[in-house]
């Protein structure tokens, strides 16, 4: 039986575990935490639970697709629901949008609340459709570095409509020619902080990212986000998986260009085919030694990360839903000092996330849970037990401010995470949510490769390789090397 090892219990780790072992191989994963997951966590405090990262769900064919691939009924073991309202959002001019599911609803809404018309919103949606169209088959779920996939059909027809791709102009600047009213661009400008980018520069190809949320669909696991974890590592262990938690992989081992398995707690064992999971930074710098360093893709701008503030709220507070953003008065500056000046900005935007609006037991009875986070920039030395006391107080200032209503008073408990935890629980290096930003229209063609040029063998998933971070992207990158390894 061939053999092959995951370092790494990520969502993209999980998810090439569960693929090699429906190839028939027998699959060993090997993880530092104490606990499945990566950056999709959960943490547990005074009664409430959390979930400690990515809070919205879409494509979730992704994730059934890995129970049926094992001959297995999703719904069995992993239930979802669609949203009626996406997101809240407040702007300080005491405007209110609801982002309804339903897109004659929120049509409607951008239609009545502001200056734009509900046309405006139909076609920008049908201009995400077409990007997604020509790209989420070839560039998503295909490897960017080898050269049969530009000989696909797909990417003739998508290079035939090159201009349909919108990597040309901004994010901001293709919004802007379908808005008028500065609140409905803030709206979809914010789409950038996706995958850690900034509208303004960022090419406007990532305005792809609407057409899933509001075409596809935005969701919602049942049991909460940490429940993909829970349930697709169970799908891994019924299929013969092994999990090796709290043990960190102290090498990949290799021999003339060719990988031989890991070393983990002094040992060498033997496998025939590695799957690296953890960011590719730590790869290099850490496990993987006489191979040369891929500074072409290493050394680019980082995404942003996060400053992220959990609290046990002893009430509850019916004007806020599962998603809610508050908005910055000024968004390009707030990115101005995100990325430029590598700070944090005075007026940022606030995004609060209430995972017990949908899941009654995240909180006890009268009780709710907010993960309450702004962008952050990654790590390089910042101040940042000054520069939290400083946010917290800015962010409770806006929401209680915004919302009219006391807020500190009512928090019970609290626990904080920044840049540098980030980086310490999950390998990213400095604390970048989804490595590599997308500042650039060459972006996505410079995130490094699924798979090693020098070490056959050894592949790579997850959020700091190709197609880049978040649920779905990890998932694709876990499929892209599923097809690597059967051939």
């Amino acid at each position: 039986m061939k053999t092959a090892s995951i370092i790494g219990s990520g969502i993209g780790g999980i998810a090439s575990a569960i693929r090699l072992a429906a190839k028939g191989y027998r699959v060993d994963v090997y993880e530092a935490a104490s606990q499945a997951g990566g950056k999709l966590g959960e943490l547990r405090m005074e009664g409430f639970r959390f979930d400690t990262g990515p809070s919205l769900f879409t494509l979730p064919s992704l994730v059934e697709d890995l129970f049926r691939l094992c001959g297995e009924d999703p719904t069995e073991h992993f239930r979802y629901r669609k949203l009626d309202l996406i997101t809240r959002y407040f702007y300080e001019d005491g405007t209110v949008l609801n982002a309804w599911q339903d897109i004659a609803r929120f049509a409607e809404e951008i239609g009545t609340k502001t200056t734009d018309s509900p046309e405006s919103l139909h076609r920008f949606l049908r201009y995400s459709a077409r990007i997604y169209e020509l790209t989420h088959s070839t560039f998503l779920f295909r490897s960017l570095h080898r050269v049969d996939t530009w000989l696909t059909r797909d990417v003739a027809r998508a290079l035939l409509h090159l201009p349909q791709l919108d990597l040309f102009r901004t994010m901001h600047r293709a919004i802007t020619g379908h808005f008028s009213d500065p609140r409905v661009v803030q709206l979809f400008d914010r789409y950038a902080t996706y995958n850690g980018s900034n509208p303004f520069v960022a090419p406007a190809t990532l305005n792809v990212v609407p057409h899933l949320e509001h075409r596809i669909g935005a969701h919602f696991p049942e049991e909460g986000m940490y429940s993909i974890v829970r349930s697709l590592a169970a799908l891994a262990e019924r299929q013969g998986v092994q999990f090796h938690f709290g043990s960190p992989v102290e090498s990949i081992v290799h021999a003339k260009g060719r990988v031989k398995g890991l070393r983990v707690g002094g040992k060498e064992l033997p496998f025939d085919v590695v799957v690296s999971d953890v960011d590719v930074h730590r790869v290099y710098s850490n496990l993987l030694t006489g191979v040369k360093r891929p500074s072409r893709y290493l050394d680019r701008p980082k995404s942003t990360s996060a400053l992220i503030f959990y609290w046990g709220m002893d009430r509850s507070f019916p004007q806020l839903d599962l998603h809610n953003i508050f908005f910055t008065r000024d968004y390009r500056q707030e990115f101005h000092e995100l990325f430029t000046e590598q700070h944090l900005n005075s007026d940022p935007t606030v995004y609060v996330f209430i995972s017990s609006k949908a899941v009654p037991g995240d909180a006890p009875a009268g009780m709710e849970n907010w993960f309450v986070m702004i962008n952050a920039p990654a790590n390089s030395g910042q101040d940042w037990p000054t520069l939290i006391a400083e946010q917290r107080e800015v962010i409770l200032e806006k929401l209680e401010r915004i919302l009219g209503v006391p807020i500190s008073p009512h928090i019970t408990c609290e626990c904080v995470l920044d840049p540098t935890g980030i980086e310490a629980g999950t390998g990213s290096h400095m604390g970048a949510l989804y490595g590599n930003s997308s500042n650039g229209r060459m972006a996505a063609f410079l995130r490094h490769p699924n798979s090693s040029r020098q070490v056959r063998g050894l592949f790579f998933t997850g959020g700091s390789v190709h197609p880049g971070g978040g649920i779905p992207l990890c998932l694709a990158s876990a499929a892209i090397v599923d097809g690597m390894v059967r051939e």
